[in-house]
């Protein structure tokens, strides 16, 4: 059966997927783009598709529907590479599903997977772990006080509970999560934000002890008919430090793990996911708690990761499970790849200078010395000059970045 494989998105997200699709059959997916971006527009494994605005709705329905119309003969697979994107394809899945096959959850169930005083408040008797949290609600409470976090310790986490309406109303400083120290930093922040507009509630969450590397990124596949096909539990070494990107992982090593194999934890989660009717891709953002031995969910985003190319450097290429299921009716034996693979978006030098963890940083060194050390932007068949340049020069600027940060 023909087919083409549709992105949304010019991202890291969108390029591995591209990267994926090439790997697996040679040929170049379609990326219908909203800006232009040099992970994809340097790339020549990619067809560009210029879409507008594509995150006005009616912009990219009929985007989509004009794409779809000069590609009748073939089946067309949608794949989204952000939240937004995501949303778009679940509340316009009556329009677009006549022209494309995709996964899609239920509105529902996606506001509270995405929307995250809804993930803790609705799934807070299900068998996974969270943070403590207290949920406050902009522009209708007043101020945090200490009784509202008496069972915290500082420091003390914020973030937006609405990610997509917190960045519609930006302001100075603004940041995806703030590390507070005192009650008077939680209410300066709140101010903030409730005099920028955003009406939404933030989450005010304990801090979990431990650096980068007691993160952990554990991907899931599930296919059309909800049964889980794949699963990862990876170690992360370093994350992003910036304000805007704090939270993504930029270092990581799956199957290897300095608290024992968390087969217990990935059943919990595989459980999960079968249980709410979950299809297509999941990520789980945790973290290992010392204090008690236990992995606490911070999210669980409802598409595949940055991150998640070390599935198909493992073996497991996303996107060919991805067409199996949806075009060609394959049905495979639930899967946990415990396969080591390291994964980096920086390179070497940031590696040993800036993991802090000596245990896991020579074990992403012998990886690399095995040549399982992965870079996704890195591709030998994408390989026009300027393309190399910028790679170049995106490798001085992480290095140049780490050895700025406040460590």
């Amino acid at each position: 059966m023909d087919f083409e494989i549709v992105i949304i998105g010019s991202d890291i997200n969108a390029y591995y997927m591209a990267r994926n699709c090439y790997e697996a059959y040679n040929k170049k997916p379609y990326l219908i783009i909203k800006e232009r971006m040099k992970y994809t527009t340097l790339s020549n494994i990619v067809n560009i598709e210029e879409g507008g605005n594509l995150w006005d709705k009616n912009i990219f329905t009929s985007k989509l529907i004009e794409f779809a119309n000069k590609h009748k003969n073939k089946k067309l697979v949608l794949i989204p590479s952000n939240d937004f994107y995501v949303r778009l394809i679940v509340e316009n899945k009556k329009k677009l599903e006549k022209y494309y096959t995709f996964y899609a959850i239920n509105e529902d169930l996606l506001n509270n997977l995405l929307i995250k005083d809804n993930f803790y408040t609705t799934f807070k008797d299900s068998e996974l772990e969270f943070p403590k949290t207290y949920i406050y609600k902009c522009q209708k409470d007043t101020e945090v006080i200490q009784d509202n976090i008496a069972e915290f310790m500082f420091p003390i986490i914020i973030k937006p509970g609405d990610g997509v309406s917190y960045y519609n109303h930006p302001f100075e400083e603004q940041a995806k999560v703030y590390k507070v120290n005192s009650l008077e930093e939680i209410n300066s922040i709140i101010n903030k934000i409730n005099a920028s507009g955003y009406d939404k509630n933030l989450i005010i969450q304990e801090f979990i002890p431990g650096g980068d590397d007691q993160l952990f990124d554990s991907i899931f596949f599930c296919n059309k008919n909800k049964k889980a096909q794949l699963a990862t539990f990876a170690q992360i070494g370093l994350q992003e430090h910036t304000s805007t990107g704090i939270g993504n992982c930029t270092v990581l090593v799956n199957g290897y793990n300095e608290h024992g194999v968390p087969t217990e934890q990935i059943n919990k989660m595989k459980n999960f996911l079968e249980k709410i009717r979950y299809e297509g891709c999941a990520e789980f953002d945790l973290k290992y708690d010392v204090r008690d031995n236990k992995y606490k969910v911070f999210e669980i985003n409802p598409r595949q990761a940055r991150s998640s190319y070390y599935l198909t450097a493992a073996g497991y290429n996303l996107l060919e499970y991805m067409v199996d299921d949806l075009i060609f009716n394959k049905e495979k034996e639930y899967h946990v790849i415990d396969e080591k693979v390291a994964l980096s978006f920086v390179p070497i030098n940031v590696i040993k200078k800036h993991v802090k963890n000596e245990k896991l940083k020579q074990e992403i060194l012998n990886l690399k010395k095995q040549k399982k050390l992965v870079n996704p932007l890195k591709y030998k068949k994408d390989s026009s000059i300027k393309r190399k340049i910028w790679l170049l020069l995106r490798d001085f600027n992480y290095t140049k970045k780490y050895n700025e940060l406040d460590w």
